[in-house]
């Protein structure tokens, strides 16, 4: 790895802590998983959660959309209510391999995540690794929503970083395309073996000189 401060971008949900809405509604739908994608995909929809992302009041967004599916209000509800239980910990591994990134002086960690006003901050008063991350952005203090490049564009303004020297992750691949239209270098990440891997490979970090695996 050449002796330059690389930048490293984090996505918060499923790459830090795991964000799994399943544990929650599939039991309430009895294990029905056509049920759960129906309510996920057309009740509980992107685009209202990603108006809640956006910085929008989470419990009116909630109230219309259950003027809209009355038959699906407890579910909408328990996306409040019972938030915490589609949280249940942090990602294998990924406590470490972040503190490591932390430490190291050729590297500069940052954040960025889709996530609502009113929960992120009891999420990260709740899970250690993501009180290790001190600069970062949220959707919501922004009113911008990945994938919009705005976003993006805001991130790389406000970390003083530039996209050449920038590595974005998120589990998210429409995510990490927006990143690299904008010339960051993208990563996919499935698990911290391969997010490691694939950071030792492309010479972002780990020279085998001066890291052990």
């Amino acid at each position: 790895m050449q002796e330059t401060t690389h930048n490293i971008i984090f996505d918060f949900g499923n790459v830090l802590v795991r964000w799994e809405p399943q544990r929650l509604y599939l039991p309430y739908f009895r294990g029905d998983e056509a049920q759960y994608w129906y309510f996920w995909r057309h009740v509980c929809t992107q685009q209202l959660r990603n108006r809640i992302d956006a910085g929008e009041d989470q419990r009116q967004c909630i109230e219309e959309q259950k003027r809209l599916f009355p038959d699906y209000a407890e579910p909408l509800d328990m996306f409040i209510t019972r938030w915490q239980e589609t949280l249940p910990g942090e990602m294998p591994g990924m406590r470490a391999l972040l503190q490591q990134l932390i430490d190291d002086p050729c590297c500069r960690v940052f954040g960025l995540t889709n996530w609502s006003m009113e929960t992120f901050p009891l999420a990260r008063q709740r899970f250690g690794i993501l009180q290790l991350i001190d600069c970062y952005i949220v959707s919501a203090d922004v009113h911008l929503v990945k994938p919009d490049p705005a976003i993006f564009r805001l991130a790389l303004r406000r970390f003083g970083i530039t996209p050449s020297t920038t590595t974005f992750v998120d589990d998210n691949p429409a995510n990490v395309q927006a990143a690299t239209d904008l010339g960051m270098k993208g990563i996919v990440f499935t698990n911290a073996g391969d997010l490691r891997t694939e950071l030792a490979q492309s010479g972002i970090w780990f020279s085998p000189s001066r890291h052990s695996f």
